[in-house]
């Protein structure tokens, strides 16, 4: 508009500097055509101009009337909840559309609402991100970092009192494991049992530990439980449950120790809905990333880490060898 205004400035001083020299000759005529001509030409090179950047700006707008992200049930709920909020508040004011964090039961939850077009956006383990991979409903395109790698272990972990110095120890006790689908509280300890020789092909975990003694909790924190109250000898869960203070009291980390340690466990990833339109694909990947500058507490808040980009094949692979070793227990 501003280029419309001055373009129209320019032509009435020409018009009125044309009345004030009363062009009465041909070589005045000429230069005041050309004057014109080349104004003419100038606001439409610059007009032209601005019109790519108006058009940017759209293309970086989501298509989505609102946008649904789920996050992994892996925290104390009260901490979620407020996870939830943030992110919400974060996405929304820079879409500038509705956003809604859910925090679904089950990872079985998140992969069917991606498959059915309910959720735009999830955050997964590896595990989950396989299983949304290899059904061809979502994509993951970022991976957590920590300290420079894509990995982190995961850890059987018991009372510090408890006698227990390996995994070995373990065998014939009750145990937890966080969840039948967690990556790093069931899928990597089975590998990690089956690479030792302490399990075969098609051999589950009652094999080791004893048919009575196998508890699955619904999350690392109540595994954990499991521990604190004495049911189970040992937890399988992620380091970070009892590395960091994310998961736990100060109090439930200072009656804890790592008995062992097993890995590498490819971290967490974020996946987006393979049906979305490749523009809100490409913006969405751009918000997240942002976050590393942007908003780095938040970020650890919700994801633990670094968001970085990443080869999903290659990032889920040790994920995807141990899923077709516990695919043939019976």
């Amino acid at each position: 508009m501003r280029f419309l205004l001055n373009w129209f400035s320019t032509l009435i001083k020409l018009f009125r500097l044309n009345e004030r020299i009363m062009v009465n000759n041909i070589k005045s005529r000429i230069l005041f055509l050309f004057s014109l001509i080349t104004t003419l030409l100038f606001s439409s090179f610059v007009i032209g101009a601005v019109e790519p950047s108006l058009e940017s700006v759209t293309e970086r707008q989501l298509s989505l009337d609102n946008l649904v992200i789920a996050l992994k049930p892996d925290k104390n709920p009260d901490k979620m909840l407020e996870e939830k909020k943030a992110l919400e508040n974060y996405f929304s004011a820079r879409l500038g559309c509705p956003v809604d964090v859910i925090i679904p039961l089950s990872t079985a939850v998140i992969i069917q609402g991606m498959a059915n077009g309910t959720i735009d956006l999830a955050y997964l383990s590896s595990t989950g991100a396989v299983s949304a991979l290899d059904r061809d409903i979502a994509d993951p395109f970022l991976a957590g970092e920590i300290d420079g790698k894509t990995y982190y272990f995961s850890y059987w972990v018991g009372l510090k009192t408890a006698p227990y110095q390996n995994v070995e120890a373990l065998k014939g006790k009750p145990i937890a494991f966080a969840s039948r689908t967690s990556t790093s509280g069931f899928l990597i300890p089975m590998w990690d049992l089956y690479q030792k020789d302490y399990l075969t092909v098609g051999e589950g975990p009652e094999h080791f530990f004893g048919a009575e003694n196998v508890y699955y909790g619904v999350g690392y924190v109540s595994a954990i439980e499991r521990v604190l109250s004495g049911e189970a000898e040992a937890a399988a869960v992620s380091y970070y449950v009892l590395d960091k203070g994310r998961h736990l009291s100060p109090e439930q980390r200072a009656q804890l120790k790592k008995i062992a340690s097993q890995g590498p466990v490819p971290t967490h990833v974020i996946a987006v809905r393979r049906s979305l339109e490749p523009q809100d694909k490409a913006l969405l990947k751009d918000m997240l990333l942002s976050l590393n500058q942007e908003n780095p507490e938040l970020r650890d808040k919700v994801f633990n880490s670094k968001l970085v980009e990443v080869n999903p094949e290659e990032h889920l692979r040790v994920t995807r060898e141990a899923l077709e070793f516990v695919a043939e227990i019976e």
